[in-house]
């Protein structure tokens, strides 16, 4: 699909003919970036939710068409602005299958001063120049906060993330779940851009889960609905997690799945990784199995750009074993996705957990 990176599309309150009488007819009937704004009782300010920055997360397009379909006359208390990002990406055949286009590169990679993407020079400059598209449609309307709506690669309960935690993220978070991850990781997201207001990103869920769908769109509704964002609305008590790191394969390392060792090269997951998701990894515990290369299969870089694998897992006899208590998210048995990605998310478990 040829793609014009200059585009970027604008629409203010949407007829019914507009929004479609479904979410794959909404999607299929933008050409580009679109950015969707709602008029508000209060119009000086402005809630910012963007989505679909990869083409394979939809709940956040599907939350959207749905508050645009059912909110008829009723206003929100301020100016919303919906922002749909890989509209290309989302809309090849079968729908929402690619996280960016064939021979493209992930534009949430994009956004910080560095590209983590080795791919030829033009390409770059041209999905930079789309990231800076969006970064100004959100920063030209001063927004008093910004929502990121993406999924998970496979089932898992919803959290939030954030570069800073006090209580304005505490609240946003709320809406959507009761976790909040603190992180300091520098990949070239949209979140690492200071937009000099609360930001959160919202995993809402896995892809195919209708719960990630009802998460999206309930927090829509409820910060559509609310007159004052602030900690005094904090909908439920939210827990705080720590500086994550990404796991991931190193360079030409195969990756496979299996029950039992089967003697593969690389890395090989149990294939019911993601059941580790938000649950408990324990010391000792093995998550699967490594050829003759050990550790060296793997990277977990930390903020200064150390690799703590060591830190984190060791090997027994062959397998990938859990060196202390540890918290996974993220975890898929999706090889495609695991491999452009993560494996998953860790951090190390407080010692009170057991």
């Amino acid at each position: 699909m040829e793609i014009d990176f200059n585009e970027i599309n604008y629409v203010t309150d949407p007829t019914w003919q507009v929004i479609h009488a479904d979410y794959e007819q909404f999607l299929l009937s933008m050409t580009g970036p679109t950015v969707i704004d709602i008029s508000g009782e209060d119009n000086t300010k402005c809630r910012v939710f963007v989505t679909l920055l990869q083409g394979d997360e939809p709940s956040g397009i599907i939350a959207i068409h749905r508050y645009l379909e059912q909110k008829g006359n009723t206003r929100p208390a301020t100016k919303l602005r919906f922002i749909i990002c890989s509209v290309e990406a989302a809309a090849s055949r079968p729908l929402f299958s690619k996280r960016f286009t064939d021979g493209g590169i992930d534009i949430n990679r994009c956004f910080g001063n560095q590209l983590v993407v080795n791919k030829e020079d033009f390409l770059q400059r041209n999905y930079q120049h789309r990231a800076n598209l969006i970064k100004h449609a959100i920063e030209e309307v001063q927004p008093e906060m910004v929502i990121d709506l993406h999924n998970a690669p496979s089932s898992g309960p919803a959290f939030a993330i954030s570069a800073l935690v006090n209580t304005e993220t505490l609240s946003l978070a709320s809406f959507f779940s009761s976790t909040l991850i603190l992180s300091d990781l520098k990949i070239g997201s949209l979140m690492e851009h200071n937009f000099h207001c609360p930001y959160i990103t919202v995993e809402c869920g896995g892809s195919e889960d209708e719960q990630a769908h009802e998460v999206a769109f309930a927090g829509i509704v409820n910060i559509a609905n609310c007159q004052h964002i602030g900690y005094i609305h904090q909908k439920k008590s939210v827990d705080v997690i720590y500086r994550p790191l990404r796991l991931q394969l190193k360079s030409n390392v195969k990756l496979s799945y299996a029950k039992h060792d089967e003697g593969y090269n690389g890395i090989t997951l149990k294939n019911n990784i993601e059941c580790f998701n938000f649950g408990s990894a324990y010391q000792d515990q093995m998550l699967g199995w490594v050829d003759g290369e050990g550790l060296n299969n793997l990277n977990l870089i930390d903020k200064d750009g150390t690799n703590v694998l060591a830190d984190y897992f060791y090997i027994r006899e062959n397998q990938l074993v859990c060196r202390h208590n540890l918290r996974l998210f993220k975890a898929t048995n999706n090889k495609q996705k695991a491999m452009n990605d993560c494996l998953f998310y860790v951090v190390k478990a407080p010692v009170n957990e057991a």
